[in-house]
């Protein structure tokens, strides 16, 4: 029995270092909301959203076309030009 109390002590206790590791490390601003928040959250950096000349959606700069001074959504858009 002594020896089933000493097992279940140390897997508590393994149970607890393994937690307290893998807890997020925050500076102590975060006004007590510890571990509430998402790794990397704050490495999100929001993209700037342009609408297209042709069809007027907007999407992330990134995943457009640019030809001249205007923006398009894709290359058969591009190809097509500015709807007036």
């Amino acid at each position: 029995m002594r020896n089933l109390l000493i097992f279940v002590l140390v897997l508590i206790v393994i149970w607890w270092v393994r937690r307290a590791l893998a807890r997020p490390r925050g500076d102590g601003t975060d006004g007590g909301a510890r571990g509430r928040h998402e790794p990397g959250a704050h490495a999100i950096t929001p993209e700037r959203m342009v609408e297209c000349a042709h069809c007027g959606v907007h999407i992330p700069e990134s995943e457009g076309v640019r030809e001249g001074g205007h923006f398009f959504c894709s290359d058969e858009h591009r190809r097509l030009g500015v709807r007036p």
